[in-house]
């Protein structure tokens, strides 16, 4: 069983790869036919019909830089990186959710590629290296170091994230962080450290934040989150004891939840013990999957 379609996953672009070192191709698909993505600072701009917003490469600002999304129906896609962005880190806000609720799960998925790669363009200006400006490369997926010294190449990063469902004698560990909404309770999730595998991950993330124990970490699926630059890894485990030790400055709050309790807040009720996760989450497929079994 899987988690199926999940939001900002399923891009239809062809990402062409093979082009982005190839600097006469990479210029020779900004012409007319070509497309920009319209963005607002980061949030994405509908039109009338409910669709992403694109214009022409002539609506990018002179000193823009142009990030190269792919290849649909034959035209190249590109995103601005504005000057105004520089070094901006922008949140998610209401405005933003109810855009992206709108959107159609590929043209989800386009917007959350050109997201993570503008943010990414817009805080990565100088290199890490020597400190010296960088430049766009490869069609917007690469930052080259100016320093002919240093010559360092730099990547759009990619943050892996546990996210994981603990489960104990036909119970859901649920918590909330301090910045959810009122009631709003999700999977447990942290960062993955350097020097840790997935599972091992998934145990430490857990005995810190609620202080239990897991065992048995199985994979269930995987979420691009371009927030900014996240891939969620979804999981499952069983706790080998229901008590808990909540580290209240991880979590405002953590508990056990019935099945049936679980199953009337993925209904859509919010008069039950706790609200679900959004649809556009992870942790709200992981759920629904765990109810589904």
């Amino acid at each position: 069983m899987t988690i199926g379609t999940i939001a900002f996953a399923g891009a239809g672009l062809d990402r062409a790869d093979h082009l982005r070192s190839d600097p006469e191709a990479m210029a020779g698909l900004m012409d007319w036919r070509a497309r920009l993505l319209k963005l607002d600072g980061l949030d994405p701009v509908i039109d009338p019909d409910g669709n992403l917003g694109w214009g022409t490469l002539a609506d990018a600002a002179e000193d823009a830089e142009l990030v190269f999304l792919g290849l649909t129906g034959g035209k190249a896609c590109f995103a601005e990186v504005s000057p105004a962005l520089l070094g901006s880190v922008a949140p998610a806000n209401p405005r933003l959710w109810a855009a992206m609720s709108a959107l159609e799960s590929a043209e989800l998925a386009t917007y959350g590629t050109a997201r993570a790669l503008v943010d990414w363009h817009a805080r990565h200006r100088y290199c890490a290296r020597c400190g010296n400006p960088t430049v766009l490369a490869k069609g917007g997926w690469q930052r080259s170091c100016t320093n002919q010294v240093c010559k360092a190449e730099h990547f759009p990063r990619v943050d892996p994230v546990t996210i994981m469902l603990v489960e104990h004698e036909g119970r859901l560990l649920l918590g909330r962080q301090p910045h959810f909404p009122p009631r709003r309770f999700s999977a447990l999730a942290g960062f993955v450290e350097p020097g840790e595998s997935i599972e091992e991950a998934v145990e430490r993330e857990v005995k810190e934040e609620a202080g239990v124990t897991v065992r048995d970490v199985t994979y269930v699926g995987s979420q691009p989150w371009p927030f900014p630059s996240s891939l969620m890894i979804g999981c499952h485990s069983h706790a080998t004891s229901a008590e808990l030790e909540v580290d209240k400055t991880e979590l405002e709050e953590a508990d056990w939840f019935t099945r049936d309790e679980v199953a009337y807040a993925m209904g859509g009720a919010e008069d039950g013990r706790f609200i679900a996760p959004p649809p556009q989450a992870i942790a709200h497929h992981l759920v629904k999957w765990w109810l589904a079994r």
